[in-house]
């Protein structure tokens, strides 16, 4: 039961979210429906608290005195705008497509950043969201599975 835990855990993760913690319950040897149930219900957790707060944390870290903050709240903003035309252009898809891909940094939390920034409707961002999330996890299953099989070969 531990090991769901840490995957769970692995998955709220900022940045790092399902796309790390698939990974590592396929090589721990956790059967991959599991693997892949835990770490979409531990990636999807947080989106709502983001949607509804993920502002007035931003607002609250850009007028600090901490460089730091300011630092990590213009980077994300930044990083939104950097997709703005994109996630205005196709609205929901396009953060459906956002979170979908698995790369670092497109994941729930940004994905949840940027419709929040946007003032995107909190019902269509979080299914946008859950539904890339559940994408990105079947994609990173696969993957995980594939390379797991390779590597077994030798």
């Amino acid at each position: 039961m531990s090991q769901y835990l840490y995957i769970f855990l692995i998955s709220m993760v900022p940045l790092i979210e399902l796309r790390a913690a698939v990974p590592a319950g396929i090589a721990m040897g956790l059967p991959w429906p599991w693997v892949l149930v835990v770490s979409i219900i531990g990636n999807c957790l947080p989106v709502p608290f983001i949607l509804l707060l993920v502002k007035a944390v931003l607002r609250w870290m850009r007028s600090c005195r901490v460089p730091l903050f300011v630092k990590i709240a213009n980077w994300l903003y930044e990083k939104a705008e950097k997709n703005r035309v994109k996630i205005e252009k196709y609205a929901v898809w396009g953060l459906y497509l956002f979170v979908a891909i698995p790369l670092p940094g497109t994941g729930a939390w940004t994905g949840s950043l940027v419709a929040s920034v946007f003032d995107m409707p909190k019902g269509k961002a979080t299914l946008s969201i859950v539904a890339g999330v559940i994408s990105a996890g079947l994609i990173m299953t696969l993957g995980s599975t594939f390379v797991k099989f390779i590597v077994g070969l030798f």
